[in-house]
């Protein structure tokens, strides 16, 4: 088995059936297998999954064990030389899977790698390459100088192939060999930050990280209104903690992390605080 797909649900039937049709026509020479694991939804996705894709393995979790442990539910059943997580609120291009595993076969030092993320408007997903997150670019992004940042490579045009820090966990494709290596997503992570967390574990064992924007898929977003759920924000920034704690805490003193934890909790306020405006605004 080369690939395996693993596209983990949670109340998405439309857009997961969308994605399951792009994933199935897909025009591959190779063998791969779909994983669908099911975070307890309750939409007729399940219903949808049994009906229409009997080629896909449909796991039921039973309930929202979060993105990290979900996808690690189907990691360890996975057969492939390769696995890819994908989101269920994504179509990739026809040629898009064959030519991320022959990108990978041709370049044995790379351990993770994704494609070009395209939003519905045309623009590209900044978060398929970005740098890994620290309290100096966190700082500049915070108070509105991104540009200085450089966290999502702006100054990179978005045809051209490179190594990057991270990649997003919405199309990620990493060996087999690299998770028997470097361990499973860390299920500290319930929302976001496990890619981040994946792909400094390759770097640290000696794997690049790269940028290939001939995979090209499309990103809906289905979480993207301008409205974002008080949860969402709540477990972003936990990941940040989690992230900052497992990774850069050991660097500085005590103070130094409280004043970084602060700022933080901070921000969360603050993207909440933007984010009842938004709402407002939208309703009247």
């Amino acid at each position: 088995m080369d690939l395996s797909v693993i596209i983990l649900t949670y109340n998405a039937k439309d857009l997961l059936r969308q994605c399951l049709q792009s994933v199935f026509a897909s025009a591959t020479g190779f063998e791969f297998e779909v994983l669908v694991p099911d975070n307890g939804s309750t939409d007729g996705a399940i219903e949808m999954v049994k009906a229409e894709f009997p080629r896909a393995k449909l796991i039921e979790n039973g309930r929202n064990l979060g993105f990290a442990k979900g996808n690690n539910v189907a990691i360890k059943q996975a057969a492939g030389r390769y696995v890819l997580l994908l989101n269920p609120d994504t179509t990739v291009r026809l040629e898009t899977l064959d030519l991320s595993i022959k990108y990978m076969d041709a370049h044995s030092d790379v351990g993770i790698m994704g494609g070009k993320v395209i939003l519905p408007n045309g623009q590209l997903h900044e978060a398929c390459r970005r740098r890994f997150p620290n309290p100096a670019n966190a700082f500049l992004r915070l108070f509105g100088f991104r540009k200085f940042s450089n966290y999502n490579y702006r100054n990179v045009p978005v045809n051209q192939e490179m190594e990057v820090d991270s990649v997003v966990g919405a199309y990620l494709l990493i060996r087999k060999s690299v998770i028997d290596r470097i361990g499973l997503l860390d299920e500290r992570f319930f929302m976001y930050g496990e890619d981040l967390d994946w792909c400094w574990r390759a770097k640290a064992a000696g794997f690049k990280v790269m940028y290939y924007p001939k995979a090209e898929l499309t990103h809906y977003l289905y979480g993207s209104a301008r409205f974002v759920k008080f949860r969402s924000v709540a477990w972003a920034h936990e990941a940040m903690k989690i992230f900052y704690r497992k990774h850069y805490a050991n660097q500085h003193n005590p103070l130094f992390n409280a004043l970084v934890y602060l700022g933080i909790g901070i921000r969360m306020y603050l993207v909440l605080i933007i984010n009842i405006f938004r709402h407002k605004k939208t309703v009247h």
